[in-house]
């Protein structure tokens, strides 16, 4: 007895095993995560080291270089890359994907404390962060509004009250305020009043250090008592500052009110943020590592009406920002696809079936195997998201080919004469191995996806193995639910009404169309095999001229600006022409919101776009339109972009090319400008910036030791006076209602505000007596870089740019390669970050995943059919059904990119199946009827063609919404439905002619009894 008899002849036997597929598979789907894309992290490691009133060039040698050296050998490193600007250090350490970012972030923290003896005195200690973000890691922005309270008590209010409530929301892995102004008690030091007073920057640092002092007196011990004792050794309001003692003699004391202004202000006025016309806080979420964003973003908008409630009068908040959403829309987007999928997939099959009660059969399996296989995507640790998603539409077609195929084996019998039950027993034993062996391929031809390693790697796993495990969850309900339904439900065919009659007369009719073609096409078989044979030359032609990419453009409903002001612009600059960029932005037609962050000459800005139903522009013809509009604002070097269309992107401009030497800066920049001027002259980009630029003025002082050493002036207090007056130096720290905040010593706006301002300072000389700067002193303004960036413990600098309409990210990648081969001194190298380094590390590594999977599959089929000339014609279909799926993408309709790479991949799985249908059973009719080679193909494929083209039919038509998506992930998702649809369609027709044509050639003779070959139904 044949296992497939068992659950005929005990049809509740199999219902219940269908019926625990059903209950488990829904228990399942409520402990199923929502996200947007499987659970990535990407970690990195930010070292931040803020050194005042340092140059870019000292924070380099000093500060960013010593530590580079002792990071370069952490573990699990995938980059480093480091900026050194004026006052400040930033190195990030990027982790290979997956990483434990904890350990890492222990021995980063430790490799930094132990060159720390080795960085100026002056620099504060290195700040040592985990990232552990999907690339972009923002979350929401939560605007605070108020026409009453200033940035500081915004910010205040916001850090005392709001902050530690959101921050404690489940699954938040850090808030924190932007734009914001912390308070600081600010010393504006008169340096003409401290010359006449005879008063230095040294007195000044001493008398805050001395007056303003926390200290921990202890307690008192008594014989039953004790008391804790407090000081009041520390200041905490302005007046108490401007009383503070510097000076006294027999004539006067002098106060610190008498040389400075002293104010409660704030630690910087660099950062502004403006929404709506005015300026506003932000508070930024991110959520945790491994938490759901989407349940967090939930959790934090349940929360908002109750800090609201909290709020003063005076303050607004606004949620304004909020990835999620696109988040959700994409997944509703692709969830309505699945229902449309399951329509048509079940219109097609009444077509081609003819009525209702054999439609049920096959429809039966596309809810039982699509809900089943939650409960191994469960197990797995795998969640509902775009990916997996995309895998059940994918799956609708593929999880009813195997029912189909049992079905119209075991209809077959029927309309030879058989009755229902004897049909289903016979027709179920001779499918059972077809129907395994398809599976078992589809199943295979996922599993490289699912060892991969990297960004697809990561992506794709949960794919490719939902999508296995939904088609064999399918083969198990078409060896066990189908054979029994069919023996139940079925009717003979004089039963059948008149609809299912005259869908047999036109299959059969195209049956006999088929078989006039093909004795033809078996007739000029050389024909044939030649016309094969340009097929599979066509194939690296049609390659060659397809643009490349790693993934599609998507629209997310947000256009990203930013940009740059000169290097030496101020607030007032910057904000005079944001205003004018505001004003473009609020020109566009279909923006809902918007908002400039305005950082030191630096300017972002986020667009929210109206939904995707109501406007007519992509986010990429509005961003175009948006650039157009940008470049008339002079003031500003803007440009447009949108979000990066996959995750752990490190954002910016697409391509961003990095040249690395050991050369000087100097040399760096001239090599690099030559990059720029000849990649905006190729006409490939819109936009080429360069980061290295040497125009930052800069103020060099030339220092006459000798005079110095004559007057007493030591080199210490020439640095000492220049670092407190210029600087933004920590001069201790003060409370208030048990909150400490800065203390800082600067020299006033007048006093610093142009050279000259310097040749007032007076410095202390040994004797005591002030000595101003101009005596030793002499000034030259001189350009110094803007920044100075290493990459790999390289000088670097980098390069982006905005790829033009029609440009690839291939050919841009192909083109920079050949500039640099060309134009690059000896000495110099390049490398890529962002999308363009996501490009060449993950753009064509599922290429060689195809052969593999290509490869695999022939293995399971040699082993089989234990055979290995059989799987060689099954196979022949593979590249007929590649270059049917190449042929759009060689005409411009999408591009070559990891969606489509991974349809090419499914394609494999998908033809073949035609294949080991004409096969097997040509192999049966020699075997069991003694039919010749030739006679056994041409038999095979008539008797075959209708569950072929049923197949096809139901695969072709079922991801027919894929290519007509719009809205959220919409070009992701045409991408793999298009290449499915032609490589199954063009496919489908060679198949037909070249499987039994090659079978002529290739095919054992079977007449002949053997037993290691012979598959006898039982």
């Amino acid at each position: 007895m044949n296992f497939t008899d068992i659950f005929i002849r005990r049809p509740v036997l199999a219902i219940v095993l269908s019926l625990l597929l059903l209950v488990t598979g829904l228990k399942a789907f409520d402990g199923l995560p929502l996200r947007q894309y499987p659970e990535i992290t990407f970690p990195a490691i930010n070292v931040t080291t803020v050194y005042p009133g340092a140059s870019a060039a000292l924070i380099k040698g000093f500060v960013t270089t010593p530590i580079l050296n002792v990071l370069g050998s952490a573990e699990g490193v995938d980059y480093l890359t480091a900026t050194s600007t004026d006052g400040m250090s930033t190195i990030t350490i990027f982790l290979t994907p997956d990483y434990d970012v904890d350990s890492a972030f222990l021995e980063v923290s430790a490799k930094v404390n132990k060159v720390r003896s080795e960085l100026p005195k002056a620099s504060e200690n290195p700040l040592v962060a985990k990232m552990e973000g999907m690339g972009s890691d923002t979350l929401q922005y939560i605007s605070f509004v108020s026409d009453v309270m200033t940035q500081e008590q915004i910010t205040d209010y916001l850090t005392k009250v709001v902050l530690p409530e959101i921050s404690t929301i489940e699954g938040m892995g850090q808030a924190e305020i932007r734009g914001k102004r912390s308070f600081a008690m600010r010393v504006w030091l008169n340096s003409d009043r401290m010359a006449s007073l005879g008063v230095s920057t040294q007195d000044v640092e001493q008398a805050l250090a001395q007056n303003n002092y926390l200290s921990a007196a202890g307690k008192i011990e008594g014989a039953y008592v004790t008391f804790s004792v407090s000081a009041e050794t520390d200041l905490s309001s302005v007046s108490d500052f401007e009383q503070i003692v510097i000076r006294s003699d027999a004539h006067a004391l002098i106060r610190l009110g008498d040389v400075a202004r002293v104010e409660l202000g704030a630690e910087h006025y660099r950062d502004v943020i403006r929404y709506g016309g005015k300026r506003t806080v932000f508070i930024k979420t991110q959520a945790a590592a491994r938490a759901n964003p989407v349940e967090v973003a939930g959790n934090v908008r349940e929360a908002l009406p109750q800090l609201r409630e909290q709020l003063p009068p005076e303050l607004t908040m606004e949620l304004v920002f909020d990835t999620t959403f696109a988040i959700e829309r994409s997944i509703d987007e692709v969830v309505k696809t699945l229902l449309e999928a399951s329509v048509i997939v079940v219109l097609v099959i009444l077509i081609f079936l003819g009525n209702l009660r054999s439609v049920l059969i096959p429809v039966v399996t596309i809810p039982l195997s699509l809900i089943g296989v939650m409960l191994l995507m469960l197990m797995m640790g795998f969640s509902i998201n775009l990916l997996t998603l995309l895998a059940m539409v994918l799956a609708i077609g593929l999880v009813v080919d195997d029912a189909i195929v049992v079905l119209e084996n075991i209809q077959r019998h029927i309309e030879e004469g058989a009755s229902t039950m004897q049909a289903s027993l016979i027709g179920a034993r001779e499918i059972a191995f077809p129907v395994v062996a398809m599976t078992l391929t589809l199943a295979a031809v996922y599993g490289p996806v699912g060892f991969l390693g990297g960004l697809t790697g990561a992506l794709f796993t949960e794919f490719a193995f939902t999508l296995a495990a939904a088609v064999i969850v399918s083969g198990v309900v078409a060896l066990t639910l189908s054979p029994m339904m069919c023996s139940r439900i079925l009717k003979t065919e004089e039963e059948s009404g008149r609809f299912a009659s005259g869908v047999n007369s036109v299959l059969e009719a195209l049956t006999q169309l088929y078989l006039r073609a093909l004795n033809e096409a078996i007739k000029m078989r050389w024909l044939t095999v030649l016309f094969c044979g340009i097929i599979l030359t066509c194939i690296y032609f049609l390659y060659d001229s397809i643009h490349q990419e790693l993934a599609p453009q998507e629209d997310d409903g947000v256009v990203i600006v930013t940009g740059t002001g000169p290097i030496d612009a101020n607030a007032s600059y910057m904000e005079k022409y944001v205003a004018q960029a505001e004003a473009a932005v609020a020109g566009v037609e279909e923006r809902e919101r918007s908002f400039f962050w305005v950082s030191d000459n630096n300017v972002f800005s986020l667009v929210m776009l109206e939904p995707w139903e109501d406007r007519e522009r992509s986010a990429k013809d509005i961003q175009d339109a948006l650039l157009a509009d940008l470049n008339s604002v002079t003031g500003l070097q803007l440009y447009t972009y949108n979000m990066p269309s996959l995750p752990g992107s490190t954002g910016g401009l697409p391509l961003q090319y990095v040249l690395t030497a050991t050369v000087s800066d100097e040399l760096l920049f001239q090599v690099a400008s030559t990059i720029r001027e000849q990649a905006m002259a190729s006409g490939m980009f819109t936009y080429v910036s360069q980061d290295l630029k040497f125009n930052k003025p800069e103020l060099k002082l030339s220092i006459n030791r000798s005079m110095a050493g004559e007057l007493g002036v030591s080199m210490e207090a020439i640095g000492q006076t220049l670092a407190s007056y210029l600087g933004e130096a920590n001069s201790g720290r003060f409370s208030v209602d048990n909150r400490s905040y800065k203390v800082i010593a600067q020299a006033d706006g007048p006093f610093r505000y142009n050279p000259e301002s310097l040749s007032n300072y007076h410095v202390e000389a040994m004797t005591g007596e002030m000595v101003p700067l101009s005596t030793f002193v002499s000034m030259e303004i001189k350009s110094s870089p803007n920044k100075l960036s290493q990459f790999q413990q390289l000088n670097a600098t980098y390069i982006g740019a905005m790829l033009a309409p029609g440009v690839s990210m291939g050919e841009a990648v192909k083109f920079m390669d050949e500039l640099s081969e060309k134009n690059l001194p000896e000495g110099f190298d390049h490398d890529y970050m962002g999308q363009s380094r996501q490009f060449l590390e993950e753009g064509n590594v599922l290429l060689a995943t195809f052969g593999f999977s290509f490869l695999l599959i022939y293995l399971v089929l040699a082993a089989q059919f234990e055979s290995f000339r059989d799987p060689i014609i099954v196979l022949i279909s593979v590249p007929m059904s590649v270059c049917g799926a190449l042929i759009p993408l060689a005409v411009g309709m999408s591009t070559l990119n990891i969606y489509s790479q991974i349809g090419l991949i499914t394609l494999i799985g998908l033809i073949s199946k035609h294949g080991i249908l004409i096969v097997d059973f040509a192999n049966n009719l020699q075997e069991r009827e003694g039919l010749t080679i030739r006679e056994a193909a041409k038999r095979a494929a008539a008797v075959r063609l209708r569950p072929i083209l049923m197949t096809t039919a139901a695969m072709v038509f079922g991801v027919l919404p894929l290519l007509m998506a719009s809205g959220a992930g919409a070009e992701s998702r045409f991408s793999i439905g298009l290449v499915i649809t032609a490589g199954m369609s063009i496919g489908t027709v060679f198949t037909l002619f070249a499987v039994p044509v090659l079978y002529t050639f290739f095919a054992r003779d079977r007449r002949e009894h053997d037993n290691s070959a012979t598959r006898l139904p039982s």
